[in-house]
């Protein structure tokens, strides 16, 4: 069936199924990932299908990829910026049988990875992901809409672990009774937030809002950052969206679904190489307000996701794919653990970024 309705989509693209050969690539849970490799020529194809379950707005995607390629290609025509090919009748995307689809090129040459082995991959990652804000420095955000309206909003996050907390039955709240204290304990870092939001120099800026180390193309030789991909999140956010998510997920050797609580550790190389990276790029025009709230940016983004995975728990494990019943309680722990490593390792961690902001 997938081949049937990509057989259709190829021909909204020039191709067909006798001169192309498709095969199902990727690793992620969003959006479904396909390598179009036509007989003729060199070119290959990135062929995407849009989770409309997640992205219910595909239009905004298109419409946003197009107006900060238009803008980057007017001012900085040299930067990669990996935006959709228009199908042969001109859109942005293919719409078929009630879904969406996008072609991109394939950058031959590169890499992308699931795991970070070396600081020096974090510091490129996060050079990338600084790079592609800092020349949509002076893009109106206005002219963007949220293609995920409150995706890393914690009033909005923590609003909602507050109703899955009243709603749900008495064994689960028994059962996650130390993280909910934890939740609750952590509501400052929400009202610390709050209390900047006011400020004049904390402004909007362009975000990728996903900046885990797969979102970056390297070099397969160099392992230098090529560009930043899967931009279907990119939109108006703080920049404590993306520094944040680098430390969320550069900083510990294992990702969320670890249970050992005792692996959950901060690695200050990669901090180190991370924030290297990312101030090569955005030093000169952070803000003081912005500076000042780095470190806490990873706080912000690690207490959302820990209320996320909670909630979900709460409600019943509706939203994130689990193999186990408690599986979202366990990666809730994982994250509080987590910010509790940013806690002790605090004074290390605001010296290293002092430092990288002096030189």
């Amino acid at each position: 069936m997938e081949l049937n309705l990509a057989s259709e989509v190829l021909n909204a693209y020039g191709f067909t199924k006798k001169n192309t050969t498709i095969t199902q690539i990727g690793t992620g849970l969003i959006n479904c990932t396909y390598l179009l490799s036509p007989h003729a020529g060199n070119q290959k194809y990135i062929l995407q299908q849009i989770n409309i379950a997640v992205f219910k707005s595909p239009w905004a995607i298109a419409e946003n990829l197009k107006a900060i390629s238009d803008y980057l290609a007017q001012h900085h025509p040299d930067y990669l910026f990996i935006k959709p090919i228009p199908t042969i009748e001109g859109a942005e995307m293919a719409h078929i049988n009630q879904e969406f689809w996008r072609l991109l090129p394939f950058v031959h040459h590169t890499v992308s990875l699931d795991v970070l082995t070396d600081p020096k991959q974090a510091f490129e990652a996060a050079k990338q992901f600084g790079k592609l804000s800092r020349l949509l420095n002076n893009f109106d955000t206005r002219t963007l809409e949220p293609t995920i309206p409150g995706f890393h909003d914690l009033g909005l996050r923590y609003k909602q672990f507050t109703q899955a907390l009243s709603e749900a039955p008495a064994a689960l709240r028994e059962q996650a009774e130390i993280q909910i204290e934890d939740a609750l304990n952590h509501k400052y870092i929400l009202d610390y937030y709050t209390s900047y939001l006011q400020k004049d120099d904390f402004p909007d800026r362009v975000m990728h809002h996903d900046t885990k180390i797969s979102n970056v193309l390297l070099d397969e030789k160099t392992f230098k950052g090529i560009c930043v991909i899967d931009l279907d999140t990119i939109m108006p956010g703080k920049f404590i969206s993306d520094l944040g998510d680098m430390m969320r997920t550069y900083l510990c050797a294992c990702s969320e679904n670890e249970i050992d609580l005792t692996r959950i550790k901060i690695r200050l190389p990669y901090f180190e190489a991370m924030i290297k990276g990312y101030l090569s790029e955005m030093k000169a025009i952070l803000t003081a307000t912005e500076k000042e709230l780095m470190l806490f940016s990873g706080r912000y983004i690690i207490y959302m996701q820990a209320l996320r995975f909670l909630s979900d728990f709460l409600n019943g494990n509706t939203y994130y794919p689990v193999s186990y019943p408690t599986q979202n309680l366990d990666r809730a722990k994982n994250q509080f653990q987590l910010l509790s490593e940013i806690a002790v390792n605090e004074k290390e961690l605001q010296g290293i970024i002092e430092e990288n902001l002096l030189y």
